[in-house]
């Protein structure tokens, strides 16, 4: 080996020689697995470290995952019963090849169904949600109130629909649809009440039945009478079933309506002539809304034609007729073959008639709602239509007062048997309370504590006694229950004057929302 030899700093350094000693040094010592620990601990705790899709880990966090790690068969036959069910589609649709190829997509292994395990299924299903509902039915706190429904199809069949109203437990109106099935003739008093009575023993609510509504017919008056007879032998009606029987209000109005209409004046004879002949062409159609563009009206809203079976569609046409009436006048004088448009005398005497109708048409909305109670509504809106009535029958007007006549009879019809349930439901409203049924018919009759009123105010503490004395207290609950019916009439009959009920009702029409605040400290407002 050649010794190299370097120069630094005026010294000679041996290159060879140092790196044996280098070599001569011990070895370095291993680090510690302490420290790699050290070094791996944050690691698992980084909310970096993951480096999946977004989207994903997104979904993860929102237990919201794309695939399900494990398949419910169970659960699969619900949730196809329950689609079959919604969607109102056929048993066959299990079988359906295109959907078993969806099936086996989502998961290789899916059961396959037929028709008949969709039934079987279907059928449990019905079971298990029937004990349900006849349990909420059975716990709900008050009594439940019936609409039975016939009807006959294209094909001369009957079917019956009952439906049940009540308030459950959280103080929510609910409705279910009990029964609907076949029902074979005859059609008479007898096998309907067979029927509903048959129905009632199967949901067990025989004895919490408040009231039944009916429409006008002879058969269901004797089904009626034969259902109260059998629900009183068993004491299962309040106040001995006297307010068992209601009878539609909207069919009434429906009645009372017809009977008015039944000699048309010859301004809705234009009015539908008019309607016909826009509607007639495409051409006039066209030209009949390019003149609505130019005048800045909406033409989303439409003419409307009459149809002959409901009454209320006289009212939307001559609304509309009414808010296109510019239009109807142009078009007389641009198309020469229009020759209906009615004249000025003719618009304002439509516009009579379309006010007069708008009374029955908001009752008849009032009355037909879904989501919300609708007893406490109607004593005010039967109130409205009976003043209107008589106003109009002494107008000037001869068609409008030949029209009111002819209501005005059929109404006072079923004025007399009107119910007074709905008539207390209206006092138990803290909007308008006993003293508004006074101040009613005082408008009506013209003085103050008319007989009827006396006997809305004689059945109000008859029932209120009799709910008193079915609450479960000690052996002088019925002592109790006079005494508290006395209390509450010297207390209605201490309260105000008619000048206050007046102006008690002054304040809850001007005031409306802000009438409910005031009453907050004394009664139990459910706020929503």
């Amino acid at each position: 080996m050649i010794p190299i030899e370097t120069k630094y700093e005026g010294e000679d350094i041996d290159l060879e020689d140092e790196l044996d000693e280098v070599a001569e040094l011990p070895p370095p010592k291993k680090a510690k697995t302490k420290s790699k620990r050290n070094l791996k601990r944050p690691l698992g705790v980084c909310p970096r470290k993951d480096t999946r899709d977004v989207g994903q880990l997104i979904l993860g966090q929102n237990a919201m995952s794309v695939s399900s790690p494990k398949f419910d068969p169970t659960k699969f036959r619900e949730l196809l019963c329950a689609a079959i069910t919604m969607h109102e589609l056929p048993f066959r649709f299990v079988e359906y090849v295109g959907i078993r190829a969806i099936f086996s997509y989502l998961y290789v292994d899916v059961p396959n169904i037929s028709r008949n395990a969709a039934k079987n299924n279907l059928v449990k299903m019905y079971k298990r949600e029937k004990e349900r509902m006849k349990f909420v039915l059975t716990s709900a706190p008050g009594r439940v109130c019936l609409t039975p429904d016939l009807w006959t199809s294209i094909a001369t069949d009957g079917y019956m629909c009952v439906t049940a109203h009540f308030i459950d437990a959280n103080w929510v109106l609910q409705k279910r649809v009990l029964n609907f099935c076949h029902m074979p003739p005859p059609h008479n008093g007898v096998s309907l009440f067979e029927k509903v009575y048959k129905l009632l023993s199967m949901w067990g609510i025989e004895n919490k039945i408040f009231c039944v509504t009916l429409d006008n017919a002879s058969s269901n008056d004797v089904s009626i009478d034969m259902l109260r007879t059998q629900l009183i032998n068993k004491k299962a009606l309040v106040c001995n079933g006297e307010f068992f029987h209601l009878r539609c209000c909207a069919r009434i109005l429906n009645l009372v309506v017809q009977d008015g209409l039944k000699e048309i004046d010859i301004v809705v004879q234009k009015i539908c002539e008019s309607i016909k002949y826009v509607r007639g062409s495409q051409g006039r159609k066209k030209s009949f809304y390019e003149s609505v563009k130019q005048m800045d009206l909406d033409g989303k809203k439409g003419v409307k034609q009459d149809v002959p079976t409901r009454w209320n569609s006289t009212f939307l046409m001559l609304q509309s007729a009414l808010y296109y009436r510019r239009d109807f006048q142009h078009l007389e004088l641009t198309d020469y073959n229009f020759k209906h448009c009615p004249i000025v005398d003719e618009w304002k005497k439509a516009k009579k008639i379309k006010k007069f109708l708008a009374v029955f048409y908001d009752a008849t909305l009032v009355f037909s709602g879904t989501k919300y109670p609708t007893a406490n509504l109607y004593f005010p809106q039967v109130f409205i239509v009976y003043f209107t009535l008589k106003k109009e029958s002494d107008s000037g007007d001869e068609y409008m007062r030949k029209m009111a006549d002819q209501m005005l009879v059929k109404f006072e019809k079923y004025w007399i048997e009107f119910s007074v349930v709905l008539a207390i439901a209206v006092v138990l409203d803290p909007r308008y309370k006993l003293p508004f049924i006074d101040w009613c018919y005082q408008k009506l009759y013209g003085y103050p504590s008319s007989l009827q009123y006396l006997k809305v105010r004689e059945k109000l503490f008859a029932m209120f006694g009799e709910y008193v004395s079915n609450v479960p207290t000690p052996s002088t609950s019925s002592g109790m229950a006079c005494q508290a019916t006395q209390e509450t009439e010297e207390q209605y009959a201490n309260e105000g004057s008619l000048s206050m009920m007046q102006q008690g009702l002054i304040d809850v029409m001007s005031h409306g929302s802000n009438f409910w605040p005031n009453l907050q400290g004394t009664y139990r407002l459910r706020k929503e």
